[in-house]
């Protein structure tokens, strides 16, 4: 079986295809699978564009939306993983994998399909360790924080690959080398020959364990922000193997009715961009999708979407009760402070602190080019971050205080001595204080007013008279 491996995609279906048939005429001929490893890019419209974590300036339609809108159809099956530089609100809608397009396989979070006899699996995303213990909690509109964490590689679906591997298996690892981007004169696609099961189907199906693995760990599904671990043989937890027995296996099947083929049961679910109308305001919505509403209710699991809007809704409840009940008691009669008490000017950032970008195009991907423009947050993004500091209170004039005021070491004192210290309004400290003390007659005062730490400022005194 001849498989094509593709490295980046980046929505240039057009292209990668058309390479294909260039090789199966130069070739040995066709081939039977194509397998995308990131970075697809399944963009439907300007909506699905805008959930690209790219600067705007690296937002381009592509070529996928003609596949999704049935212009034109995919000539060989294609599978794919998602990358970094995703329509993520797409591919949210199908976290167990699903048909994106006629011809077009997404393999979800994380999935494993069989095609003619081979066993094909994959994980989507880029590994951050400060998400990885972390639920899947992110659902549009996203955030300029979730916009990247969405595709950071959660440890619930490490841990069902993991459950995957059979004891005494021995697995067969294909090598092929690190793939450019598609671009001219690049080396974005590599076709190899594989071995495969002749009496197998030539259609796409499911992997009976891995079903029975999801099963297995439905009651696992995280949509918190917070840490958890998965569970382990450490005394702490009544279950920590999932794999997959013979008897649920069998229990799975049974459910399938013995057919392990995936449906071809593709619909168009959002509106398809069309270059003649393009439309910017294309509403952004967390939509349920039917293949993932189907794979559910027949296998007996949850849709992990469906989990994320109740959370959501419960916590917008939450919030309005709690909202209520500080109106009521406002109006239980209490007095009310005269004095402001918002303090959401007081900002919790330090300006002082170094900010570190979270997604570094070094860290992100590892396939980028030197020559590639760096893609880094965008310019609106950076924009809302440096408004964070817009609301730190500048603190007026009349309350900058002056050296003489500052407790400290006599040599401090010293260097500072000599020094004018200006008010918001432009004045001199100094003379701001002859003013007040305009009316002293006695230099004794006036020097116990002005310095509140007699020993100190008369050593320093004793040290100017010696000096000159």
């Amino acid at each position: 079986m001849r498989v094509a491996v593709a490295g980046c995609c980046h929505g240039e279906l057009d292209k990668i295809y058309e390479t294909l048939a260039l090789a199966e005429r130069r070739g040995a001929g066709p081939v039977d699978l194509l397998l995308c490893c990131g970075d697809f890019q399944a963009v439907r419209n300007e909506a699905d564009l805008r959930c690209m974590a790219v600067p705007p300036k690296y937002r381009h339609m592509q070529t996928f939306y003609r596949y999704y809108s049935g212009e034109k159809k995919a000539p060989v099956l294609t599978i794919f993983i998602g990358g970094n530089h995703e329509a993520s609100n797409h591919l949210q809608e199908l976290p167990y994998g699903g048909w994106v397009a006629p011809n077009i396989y997404y393999l979800g979070l994380a999935g494993v399909l069989k095609y003619r006899g081979v066993r094909i699996g994959g994980i989507s995303g880029i590994f951050k360790s400060h998400d990885y213990r972390k639920g899947h909690f992110e659902c549009p509109p996203y955030n300029p924080s979730t916009i990247r964490s969405i595709y950071h590689v959660r440890n619930i679906e490490v841990y069902k690959l993991k459950q995957a591997v059979e004891e005494g298996q021995t697995a067969k690892a294909t090598k092929f080398l690190a793939l450019d981007k598609c671009l001219p004169h690049r080396d974005f696609l590599q076709v190899l020959d594989i071995e495969h099961d002749p009496s197998a189907p030539d259609y796409l199906e499911y992997d009976l364990e891995w079903l029975t693995i999801l099963r297995a760990t439905n009651d696992l599904i995280n949509v918190t922000g917070n840490q958890w671990n998965m569970p382990e043989n450490n005394g702490l937890h009544t279950r920590w193997d999932y794999s997959a027995t013979e008897e649920a296996m069998k229990e799975v099947l049974k459910k399938l009715n013995n057919d392990l083929r995936v449906p071809s049961n593709f619909s168009v679910t959002a509106a398809c961009y069309d270059p003649c109308k393009p439309h910017t305001q294309v509403q952004l919505i967390h939509r349920i999708h039917p293949q993932t509403t189907e794979f559910c209710a027949q296998l007996g699991i949850t849709d992990i979407n469906i989990r994320l809007q109740k959370a959501k809704q419960e916590h917008n409840l939450c919030g309005e009760h709690e909202e209520q009940n500080d109106v009521e008691s406002n109006d239980s009669g209490e007095e009310q402070s005269e004095y402001n008490t918002d303090t959401s000017a007081l900002s919790s950032i330090n300006p002082d602190e170094i900010m570190l970008d979270e997604e570094e195009e070094a860290e992100d991907n590892v396939h980028s080019d030197v020559n590639t423009p760096s893609v880094e947050a965008s310019s609106h993004q950076t924009s809302d971050f440096s408004t964070s500091f817009s609301d730190v209170r500048i603190l007026p004039g009349s309350m900058i205080v002056s050296s003489d005021d500052v407790s400290g070491s006599p040599s401090g004192s010293e260097e500072k001595a000599d020094e004018a210290v200006e008010l918001g309004d432009g004045k001199d400290l100094t003379e701001v204080a002859s003013k007040r003390l305009s009316e002293e007659h006695e230099p004794e005062q006036r020097k116990k007013i002005k310095r509140r730490n007699q020993a100190i400022y008369a050593s320093v005194a004793d040290d100017d008279s010696d000096e000159t």
